[in-house]
C-alpha cells in the first residue's frame, strides 16, 4: 500500500441503474485503497436506484449522495460532484461497470511515484470478455485522439487541480464530455499514462454510447473538429 495516502473522490452519475449500481457501488467500497469517498448524483431516476443509493449510504460513511430534481445528463451530473468532491484526486467509475479490486491503488501508484497527473487503464468487456483496447492500444493517443476517444472514460483518474485548472467537463458536450476533456488534456501537453494491465470491467450493452449512438457520433465529431455543438 502506498505510505500517507492522498484521498480520492470517486464521481458516479446514475439513472434508472437499479439492476447494476449495487454491484459497481460494491466494486469501489471494496478496493484495496481505502481511502476514498464515493459521490453518487442521481440524475433524475425514476425507479428504485434512490432505495439502493440509501442502503449503501447507511452501511458506509464514505458514501455521499446528491439528487438532481431532474435528469440533467451526465456532463453537468459530473461537475456538481466534481464542485462538491474533497479528494486530491477524482477518479471516474459509471454505474453499470465495475472497478477491479485493485483498480485505484495501482493507478495511484502512477500518480504518487512517477508524478502523472492522469492515468486511464485497460478494461475487459462485460459481454464477451474482451480486452478493450486492443490494438488501438499500441497506437499513440496523441495520434490516435485527432481521430476517435483513445481512452475508457470510467478508468480515468486524474489530479482534481488539474481537472478544476482545464474548466472539468465542457458542459457544451451532452455527450462525449470525456472524448473533450482529453482533447483538452493533450492539447495542453498533459501527460497521460496508460496503464496496460486490465483494471476495470465496462458494460457495453443498453449503455449511453449505444443507446445515444447518434448524438455521440455528432458530438464526437465536434471534438474532431475542433467545433462548438
Amino acid at each position: 500500500m502506498i505510505d500517507r495516502p492522498p484521498l480520492v473522490s470517486v464521481i458516479m452519475s446514475a439513472y434508472n441503474s437499479k439492476s447494476t449500481i449495487g454491484e459497481s457501488i460494491e466494486s469501489i467500497l471494496s478496493q484495496s485503497y481505502q481511502n476514498i469517498e464515493l459521490l453518487i448524483c442521481n440524475d433524475g431516476s425514476t425507479d428504485d436506484t434512490q432505495k439502493i443509493l440509501n442502503s449503501f449510504q447507511k452501511k458506509d460513511s464514505r458514501v455521499r449522495l446528491f439528487k438532481n430534481p431532474k435528469n440533467l445528463g451526465l456532463t453537468v451530473s459530473l461537475n456538481i460532484l466534481i464542485a462538491e468532491s474533497k479528494g486530491v484526486f477524482i477518479a471516474r467509475q459509471d454505474a453499470d461497470d465495475i472497478s477491479l479490486p485493485e483498480r485505484l491503488e495501482e493507478q495511484l501508484k502512477h500518480c504518487l511515484v512517477n508524478n502523472y497527473q492522469v492515468v486511464t487503464s485497460r478494461s475487459i468487456n462485460k459481454l464477451n470478455n474482451k480486452t478493450m483496447p486492443r490494438f488501438s492500444y499500441f497506437i499513440p493517443y496523441k495520434i490516435l485522439i485527432k481521430f476517435r476517444n483513445p481512452f475508457i472514460h470510467g478508468t480515468l483518474v486524474i489530479k482534481k487541480e488539474l481537472l478544476n485548472k482545464v474548466g472539468n467537463y465542457d458542459e457544451n458536450f451532452t455527450y462525449a464530455q470525456d472524448y473533450k476533456l482529453y482533447r483538452d488534456l493533450v492539447d495542453r501537453r498533459i501527460k497521460i499514462k496508460k496503464i496496460w494491465k486490465k483494471l476495470y470491467i465496462l458494460n457495453t450493452v443498453n449503455n449511453i454510447s449505444n443507446i445515444f449512438k447518434s448524438e455521440q457520433s455528432y458530438f464526437a465529431n465536434c471534438v474532431k473538429n475542433r467545433k462548438k455543438p
